[in-house]
């Protein structure tokens, strides 16, 4: 009697350990078909139909679906792509600008559709959309007498804004299957209702994505995001699923089918250690090794003897490991997820540059100049794009009023500069044991500078070169005080910490995006106003004509004959027209306990920094 009341109620401490799912939200996932392939397609329509694959250096970054039917895979090299594929056409695909494009105009379209503002762009080809509210509009408006002719209300302002449909059955498919003689059921079931109505709407933008724009896409409802995305991959390309939970059991049976590593939030290291535990073995960490964690199911993880959110805590524990984890991964084995989509943005936190040199690392400074200068070029036009909007003309600024033109004016500026760098283990000779590779990464970060920020005066390639000569050449220097052979893998740029402009539609005082203050104009009168004010670390110093001009340190980098000069000298010349390369100073730092003001350039004492920058923030 007493074993079995201690097995009850151990039973009954596993049962209540299993987390409750919430079913209170609505989630649709989107994820364009093919999206690389598709924008070549949709920019030249010839292609259309040819097998067609999109090319990064020697790898098939992804190619079309008439190419996967040849036997084509997406990351083959691009040698065995042709040799399965004769006819394969090639395209290239480093340049990721028509991409962000694309990916900026569709997910403008589907937040246009959002009540809540609620829409997560996940990559450049898949977007979450919380559509609950305009969900639970449209179930208070149901009329279970006429479910086939019913309305779907895009807006609460305009009735008539919307489309038919048929509510006595969902649109596309459905996971489990659901038998005929059960509709009614679901229509008893208020969740049901509401995944119903999120089919129909998925299938209404889906069916938009395609007519206006060009685009497939596949979709996933569901109550949370985890399972919005794991029903989306059921049916792909060019369908969508809608994954219900009339019995208790359908999520679980779901969850179970897949490889742990499918499992959104699940990254190869977890399940690493996960599958080493389950599976007693020994795996060498490789995060970019597809089958760690393809393995063992879910299923297997959680059935495993003695597995709960405690024992996974365990299996996780190591230096650097976020604490909770296990209970997060135990959360997403069981198909729940809190994690809320978050609210749309016009201005991303950061803007993130980078390249990749896997199969021919660089070690040469020349390399280093021109790779700099090409991430340069791309990041500035990527700010132009994304942080910009157009003002309007403002009748009393006549330099605002060239023939009568729209001007273009930052609607936020980022004030941080961040250079990242990732080296490969060196060579050796002496026949030892290679040191593992390390995919950690090295950075230096900076104030970025006001000239930066200039649309008027030039362009985004003279900007660029003054960016990586000027900035990026030094604060390199600072990573690597090696003159070459550093085995450089991957170079990242970014800029970050986003400051609003105000007057911008995502300033805090929620003013339109035509009014406030133009950000362009205080940069040609602040340094007048500031002048009596200002205190100055050394004196002002006039434009020097025999100081390296920007032109100057351009004709270094390749020198007269076009041959490069040691890195050592285009770094002097950098650090001459900008910033100390004191390997052993911080990135903040600046000479004599002052600071450079990150909008206007000015030297300013560290205890007048804050006074000087309110200035900034007040009317003109």
């Amino acid at each position: 009697m007493r074993v079995t009341a201690l097995t009850s109620g151990l039973a009954k401490t596993t049962a209540a350990r299993t987390p409750r799912r919430s079913d209170d939200r609505v989630i649709i996932h989107f994820d364009y078909d093919c999206f690389y392939a598709s924008v070549f397609e949709n920019a030249n329509p010839a292609l259309k139909g040819l097998p067609l694959g999109v090319k990064q250096k020697s790898i098939l970054a992804t190619c079309n679906y008439a190419a996967r039917a040849r036997g084509v895979k997406k990351l083959q090299l691009i040698s065995e792509a042709q040799k399965t594929c004769p006819d394969l056409v090639i395209v290239n695909g480093e340049d990721l600008t028509p991409f962000r494009d694309a990916s900026k105009k569709l997910w403008t379209f589907l937040r246009s559709h959002s009540w809540n503002g609620r829409v997560e762009r996940l990559g450049l080809d898949e977007v979450f959309l919380d559509v609950t509210d305009v969900v639970a509009y449209n179930q208070e408006l149901l009329n279970r007498n006429a479910l086939r002719d019913s309305f779907f209300q895009l807006s609460r302002q305009d009735p008539e804004r919307g489309f038919n449909f048929d509510a006595s059955s969902f649109f596309g498919c459905v996971q489990p299957k659901l038998d005929p003689t059960s509709v009614d059921s679901v229509l008893d079931n208020p969740v049901c209702v509401r995944l119903l109505l999120a089919s129909h709407l998925a299938g209404y933008l889906r069916l938009k994505l395609e007519e206006d724009f060009g685009y497939t896409s596949s979709g996933g409802v569901s109550t949370n995001k985890v399972l919005a995305k794991l029903a989306g991959s059921v049916n792909k390309p060019k369908n969508q699923t809608t994954l219900l939970g009339l019995y208790e059991d359908d999520i679980k049976n779901f969850m179970d089918g897949h490889k742990l590593r499918q499992i959104p939030g699940i990254g190869s290291r977890i399940a690493q250690l996960i599958q080493d535990h389950v599976l007693s073995t020994k795996t060498t960490a490789d995060p970019h090794d597809l089958e760690i964690g393809a393995g063992v199911t879910v299923r297997e993880v959680r059935i495993h003897p003695g597995m709960s959110a405690d024992q996974l805590e365990r299996i996780l524990d190591r230096p650097g490991a976020e604490r909770g984890s296990g209970e997060k991964v135990w959360n997403l084995l069981h198909g729940v997820d809190p994690s809320e989509v978050k609210e749309a943005s016009d201005v991303p936190t950061q803007i993130s540059i980078e390249d990749t040199y896997m199969s021919k690392p660089l070690n040469a400074p020349a390399e280093i100049a021109r790779e700099l200068r090409a991430l340069a070029t791309s990041l500035v036009r990527r700010m132009r794009v994304d942080l910009t909007t157009v003002d309007e003309v403002d009748p009393s600024d006549p330099a605002s009023q060239h023939q009568g033109q729209p001007q273009l004016r930052w609607a936020a500026y980022p004030k941080t500069l961040r250079l990242s760098t990732r080296c490969r283990p060196r060579l050796t000779t002496t026949g030892s044991t290679p040191t593992p590779e390390s995919f950690s990464r090295n950075s230096r970060s900076q104030s970025l500078p006001s000239f930066v920020l200039n649309l008027k005066d030039e362009s985004v390639e003279s900007v660029a070169e003054r960016l990586a000569s000027e900035l990026l050449l030094p604060l390199f220097r600072r990573l690597h005080v090696e003159r070459q052979g550093w085995n450089l893998a991957l170079i990242n740029i970014c800029v970050t910490n986003m400051v609003m402009v105000a007057g911008s539609s995502e300033s805090a005082n929620g003013a339109g995006a035509g009014g406030g203050r133009n950000i362009a104009r205080m940069f040609r009168t602040q340094e007048d106003k500031l002048r009596e004010w200002t205190v100055y670390d050394t004196a002002p110093v006039p434009d020097n004509p025999t100081s390296p001009s920007t032109h100057d340190i351009k004709n270094d980098v390749h020198g007269e004959e076009g041959e490069a000069t040691p890195m050592e000298d285009l770094v002097e010349a950098a650090e001459t027209a900008v910033v100390s390369l004191d390997s052993d100073a911080d990135a903040w730092e600046e000479e004599d306990e002052s600071q450079r003001c990150h909008i206007c350039g000015h030297a300013i004492p560290s205890f007048a920094l804050l006074a000087h920058e309110r200035f900034h923030s007040v009317e003109d």
